[in-house]
């Protein structure tokens, strides 16, 4: 057994070297540090997930955040959403914008103030945004186009559910007509507009099937138009006579996989995206890559200006292995 003074003096030098390594690198993060997300529709699960990954990189940071936008597909509920985060002077914010056009300006005076700004899930790549962290979205539209091409076999009409004018979205809907040119046979007959709202996407494909539409295929481009195309098909008893292949990893689009209404979904990462947006924000508000020493005077940001967070193919073989992978989020407010 030691003497009581030897234990005393190993617990002395213990204490002590806590004492050091708390002292030796203090957080540089103050109370009043604060960074916003503008997202473009908060009740969506897809942000809700996004959401998660900032509620979590903020514990990590140790820094405070606000998750906010609009409740339905309202660009100018957005910009009004974002020009009011500007105006409270925060430490960053990331947006994702749904119409670039009506954020450019108002990108540009943030920057102007010296609040870093960067682009999540949806860019505006005309702006002084700092950086873009999302989906590769003209990839992400080739595999939709290219899944679609192999489901029919190479012959077949489709149509498309996006949300035309909103950049993301563009890029896909270029990405599936880049991938349907290996497939001459197969041909988009309309592209309709759900403005991110499963109910109009099933009243639109339901109105064609009334009219007596002909086609043989439906994709998807943003996350809620696959399970409102579902649930039009399966009320008419065509699930899985007309193939999908929607976007997003939404609960309703995985039960409509289980079910066999739609075919595949290609699914982002928004948790990824907006963990390592903060984590990027973090580091342009306390100028911590020192390659410039300043990122505000500098001729070129001093980090990516882009980074591509991939996608996963999600069908029913590996739907069950994909479910269980997942971590649990918040529920739509």
């Amino acid at each position: 057994m030691r003497p009581r003074g030897v234990r005393m003096s190993f617990l002395a030098i213990f204490l002590f070297a806590i004492g050091l390594s708390s002292c030796d690198k203090p957080s540089y993060h103050q109370p009043e540090e604060r960074f916003v997300f503008v997202a473009a529709n908060i009740n969506l699960p897809y942000w809700q997930e996004a959401r998660a990954g900032l509620t979590d990189a903020a514990a990590a940071l140790g820094v405070r955040t606000d998750f906010t936008g609009p409740v339905a597909y309202t660009p100018n509920e957005e910009l009004n959403a974002f020009q009011k985060a500007v105006a409270e002077k925060p430490s960053g914010i990331m947006l994702s914008a749904t119409k670039p056009e009506l954020f450019t300006t108002a990108i540009n005076g943030a920057i102007a103030q010296g609040i870093p700004v960067i682009c999540i899930d949806a860019d505006v790549p005309g702006s002084r945004r700092i950086l873009f962290v999302g989906t590769d979205n003209f990839r992400a539209g080739m595999e939709s186009g290219r899944r679609m091409g192999e489901i029919l076999h190479g012959q077949g009409r489709i149509v498309v559910i996006a949300i035309p004018g909103q950049l993301n979205l563009d890029e896909r809907e270029r990405g599936v007509n880049e991938a349907l040119k290996k497939y001459p046979g197969v041909t988009i007959v309309q592209t309709i507009d759900d403005r991110g709202d499963p109910r109009i996407a099933n009243d639109q494909i339901s109105a064609l099937l009334q009219a007596k539409a002909k086609f043989d295929g439906i994709i998807c481009l943003e996350a809620s138009g696959g399970s409102g195309a579902a649930e039009a098909l399966h009320r008419m008893n065509l699930s899985a006579k007309i193939p999908i292949v929607a976007f997003d990893n939404d609960p309703e689009t995985l039960d409509w996989i289980d079910r066999g209404a739609i075919t595949a979904t290609i699914t982002q990462k928004p948790y990824v995206m907006s963990y390592y947006g903060l984590k990027f924000l973090d580091d342009l508000h306390h100028n911590a890559v020192h390659q410039f020493k300043d990122w505000r005077t500098a001729l070129a940001p001093p980090m990516p200006t882009f980074v591509d967070t991939g996608t996963v193919v999600v069908d029913k073989r590996d739907l069950k292995l994909y479910r269980e992978a997942l971590s649990a989020h918040p529920k739509p407010l």
